[in-house]
This record gives C-alpha cells, sequence and structure tokens, in this order.
C-alpha cells in the first residue's frame, strides 16, 4: 500500500509543533503523576495530554495504523504501517527546566522507517526526513560533520537514568573523556539530530526505548550519520552515531567500553 510520505510528513509537522505549543503553553501548571519503572522515570499530564493530540489526530486520518506510544495510548492495526510516538522525549528537562526536550513522531512500513519528526518547542526547530529525501531543519537541508579526529569530537550521551544503566554509563564516560574532544549529556532523539545537524560529531545511547530513537535514527541516517551498535544494526540496548570519518575510532571506543 503506497502513501504520500510528504504529505504525512507535513501533518505530522503541524502535529508536533501543536503539541509543543501546549508544552510551552502547560508548562507552569503541569501536574506531576506518579513514576513509572523507576524514580527517576517520570510523568506529567502534559506528556499524557500532548501524546493524546497526536494519536488522536493521526487515527483520524489513518484510523488502520498501529501506534506504539510511550504515555499508553498505543494500538495495533491491520494496515502494516505503525506510528511510533514520543510526545515529550527529556520529561526532566521538560519539568525541572534545566535543558531542552523533544516531540518524536516517526512511521514505519513494517520494519523499515518511513518517515519522522522531531521538533524542539523551546528552540523553535523541526528536523524531519522521509526514507530516500534527505534530512531537514526548518525546511533546510542538513547534513552530518566532517568528523573531526576523535580527540577533538564533541559526542553526545544519552541514557535511561535507572541505577542499573547509569553503572553502565558511568563506565562508558569514565573511558570515553579522556580520549574525544568533550561529552553533552541529551536526550536520545535531540542527540541524534543535533548529530544530522553537525552540531555533535558523534553520539552514544544505552538502554533507550523505541519511541526515544525511531525518528532521530531515520533523520541522523538521511543527514549521512552512521549508525550501529554491537554490530552494524543500532538497537535500544545500544545506539552509536558518528560522522562516517569518525565512525571507526568512536565505535571502537564505546564497543570496547560499553
Amino acid at each position: 500500500m503506497n502513501r504520500d510520505l510528504d504529505a504525512a510528513r507535513d501533518l505530522v509537522v503541524d502535529l508536533a509543533v501543536r503539541a509543543g505549543r501546549l508544552q510551552m503553553e502547560r508548562r507552569d501548571t503541569l501536574k506531576m503523576g506518579a513514576p513509572k519503572a523507576h524514580a527517576n522515570d517520570v510523568v506529567s499530564d502534559v506528556d499524557i495530554a500532548s501524546e493524546r493530540l497526536i494519536v488522536d489526530a493521526i487515527l483520524a486520518a489513518w484510523p488502520d495504523d498501529a501506534v506504539q506510544a510511550e504515555e499508553g495510548h498505543g494500538r495495533s492495526g491491520g494496515s502494516g504501517w505503525m506510528w511510533v510516538v514520543d510526545p515529550l522525549d527529556g520529561t526532566r528537562n521538560y519539568v525541572s527546566r534545566t535543558g531542552p526536550w523533544s516531540v518524536c513522531i516517526a512511521l514505519y512500513q513494517g520494519e523499515q522507517p518511513r518517515m519522522a519528526v522531531v521538533h524542539d518547542p523551546a528552540g523553535n526547530e523541526t528536523f524531519s526526513a522521509v526514507d530516500g529525501g534527505g534530512a531537514f531543519l526548518n525546511g533546510e537541508p542538513i547534513s552530518a560533520s566532517s568528523g573531526p579526529p576523535l580527540a577533538e569530537a564533541l559526542v553526545g550521551v544519552s541514557f535511561q537514568p535507572n541505577p542499573k544503566t547509569k553503572e553502565r554509563t558511568g563506565k562508558l564516560i569514565r573511558e570515553l573523556l579522556p580520549v574525544v574532544g568533550d561529552i553533552r549529556r541529551i536526550p536520545a532523539a535531540l542527540n541524534l539530530v543535533y548529530q544530522a545537524a553537525g552540531r555533535l560529531d558523534g553520539g552514544v545511547a544505552l538502554d533507550t526505548n523505541l519511541w526515544d530513537i525511531a525518528a532521530g535514527a531515520l533523520i541522523a541516517r538521511e543527514a549521512g550519520v552512521t549508525l550501529g551498535g554491537h554490530g552494524p544494526g543500532f538497537s535500544t540496548e545500544l545506539t552509536i552515531g558518528a560522522a562516517p570519518a569518525l565512525w571507526d575510532a568512536l565505535a571502537e571506543r564505546v564497543r570496547a567500553a560499553a
């Protein structure tokens, strides 16, 4: 079944911007819910309202599609297409006002990512890609960095803040920090799209969920970022990204430590 992916991207960009506007407007009045998987896995009523806005609109346009969504508004479908939605990636940053967050929406056809949008509400930046069509920031083409030497590279690090993953990440940072230019801790979706825009030269994400990385990974790939994990394919357990010229050096270090 064919689908107009450019038209789907236009609709989803509008949805992501609307969700981001809701997040900005309700930031001063948000209400926190009970933690989910662990004490640092926080959720607010704004996360839930944002997801409902996105999923309702998607299903109104494509009622037979499946949805995988972080806050529980998922459903099965019979069309062969699946939407992967993280309505607010970086909730801890959002509620504490200590860093960036984003709205992430990806569309899969079977196992293949076909379209993706990552919107940064505070920065008013929208990253997007269609499979085979390149990557864009606010409608303008973007591409990966030229890939400086490892000792000069700026590398993003993302991880789930549960005790086991924090211990694993601590080991990775101890091994990585002395040999790279510097490190930035950033939510997974923005880690990937910042690589796509050449702001980061590489990045690592540990123990994520599909909704954390699905949209950003397609945008990064379309911008020329090399992606992998323990092998040639990246996974939620380990995602490594880098400018092609930096890939071998960074991947070798990360795989040895992670």
